[in-house]
């Protein structure tokens, strides 16, 4: 830590003090921005390995996509620096999500200083390494999601990962809309990659649409482009994702998270292959192949009315279920094998070797965050590793906070208690005024028991 530059963004002041008195003489320096519209242009003026990211800087918005976003502009200015998400609760869906996109790990709000000072000891151990590899092997170290689906995927034994190889062969060759399912991090892009490898556009761009991290205000912008003027930021031109994808493949990611006025602008540009730029009145056609991608499940919220049915049958003409690592076991020894290869090549440790015992380790694990968090794992070990032999207390898991009702708590006082807090946490979004108020408690005594349970 003592060589990292740290830059902290949250917009709470006293989270940014507290940081400011734990982390200022651990590093070489440490700099705090209360709000992420400087953040870049501080990136750009200087040097720093590790950012500290809030979540969430609206008031009353606790849904993470305005962290996503910012996480998202931080990795495109530099693919390298070292993210670590700061969360008001540890929402394992969206950490896991957070870590899909690039951040090297996350924090949750109340924390203990001790675990925070590990976590961005490891984080800046891993984002100084990587900056140095950059360095030395720029090629090997530009590496990232965005190549085509690696052989890997296609050795992988299971007979379910053997089955979707099979369909996604299949489909490749047509132009049919694909609909892409499945948990976080088992490699949605992947596969829409490979459908395009194999497509007759693979010689055409493909362009991937986080959607989850695109907030309603710039949507449009985002996907339609926008005229210089258009609105008050709009000081140039701008082509639009779905532009840039003509005659290409379009993948949209988390469409799921998409709002019900977000999907009927998005269902008008579908049906009439066709997109206007902000601030322009003349529609420009558009010819993309189009892929998406979802860990929700589209036909419940086709019946709750949270998503609309004639965009889901626009999206869904062949749809690919994706399994969770956890019930494709025998594929762990080929990923894992895989990903240290890669790594053991990024950071110049070609020795390197993973114990027996801890691979029966990585198969016995349940690895909620699926593919992505394997990948991962292994980079991390192999940077903290010292000899050539990684084992069990080179990784990093992180814990499942397992479902649980009052039934299975155990019968005891404290083991209700926990759940009762956990799920009103869940229930308000992460909101502890609500919590501190459904459960008639101060919020004091809230983030007592929260540091107690370790919620």
């Amino acid at each position: 830590m003592k060589q990292c530059n740290i830059l902290a963004v949250d917009d709470n002041k006293s989270v940014l003090s507290a940081l400011d008195l734990l982390l200022s003489s651990r590093c070489k320096k440490f700099k705090a921005l209360h709000s992420p519209n400087q953040l870049l242009y501080e990136l750009q003026n200087q040097t720093y390995h590790l950012v500290l990211l809030d979540m969430n800087f609206t008031a009353g918005i606790n849904t993470g996509n305005e962290g996503l976003y910012w996480l998202q502009r931080i990795l495109e200015y530099d693919a390298e620096m070292g993210v670590v998400m700061i969360t008001a609760y540890g929402d394992i869906e969206l950490a896991v999500q957070a870590v899909r996109l690039g951040a090297l790990d996350f924090i949750p709000k109340p924390w203990d200083n001790n675990k925070l000072l590990n976590t961005i000891e490891s984080a800046c151990k891993l984002s100084v390494t990587r900056k140095t590899a950059s360095a030395n092997n720029p090629v090997k170290a530009n590496l990232t999601s965005e190549a085509p689906l690696p052989t890997f995927q296609t050795d992988c034994p299971s007979a379910a990962w053997q089955r979707i190889m099979e369909v996604i062969k299949k489909v490749a060759g047509t132009d049919a809309n694909v609909l892409i399912t499945g948990e976080n991090g088992t490699g949605k892009e992947l596969v829409a990659r490979e459908i395009h490898r194999l497509s007759a556009r693979s010689n055409k761009v493909m362009v991937s649409v986080d959607m989850g991290a695109i907030s309603e205000t710039l949507f449009e912008s985002e996907l339609f482009g926008h005229k210089k003027g258009a609105f008050t930021d709009a000081q140039a031109d701008r082509t639009g994702k779905i532009e840039a994808a003509n005659q290409g493949t379009l993948f949209l990611d988390e469409i799921g998270n998409l709002s019900s006025a977000m999907q009927a602008k998005l269902l008008t540009v579908l049906q009439n292959r066709a997109v206007t730029r902000l601030g322009e009145n003349t529609p420009m056609p558009v010819d993309v192949r189009l892929i998406c991608a979802t860990n929700c499940n589209l036909q419940s919220m086709v019946a709750n009315g949270s998503f609309r049915e004639d965009l889901l049958y626009r999206i869904n003409t062949i749809q690919i279920e994706i399994p969770s690592l956890r019930n494709r076991l025998e594929d762990i020894p080929v990923l894992a094998t895989f990903f240290l290869e890669k790594y053991k090549s990024r950071y110049d440790k070609p020795s390197l070797r993973i114990a027996d015992d801890v691979m029966a380790r990585l198969q016995a694990h349940s690895w909620p965050g699926n593919i992505r968090e394997l990948q991962h794992s292994i980079e991390k070990a192999v940077i903290l590793c010292d000899g050539n032999l990684i084992r069990s207390n080179d990784f990093i898991f992180h814990k499942e906070s397992p479902t649980m009702t009052f039934g299975d708590a155990g019968g005891t006082l404290e083991d209700m208690e926990r759940k009762l807090i956990a799920d009103a946490i869940e229930r308000h979004s992460g909101n502890y005024t609500m919590v501190a108020t459904q459960l008639g408690i101060t919020r004091q005594t809230l983030y007592n028991k929260i540091k107690r349970y370790g919620l």
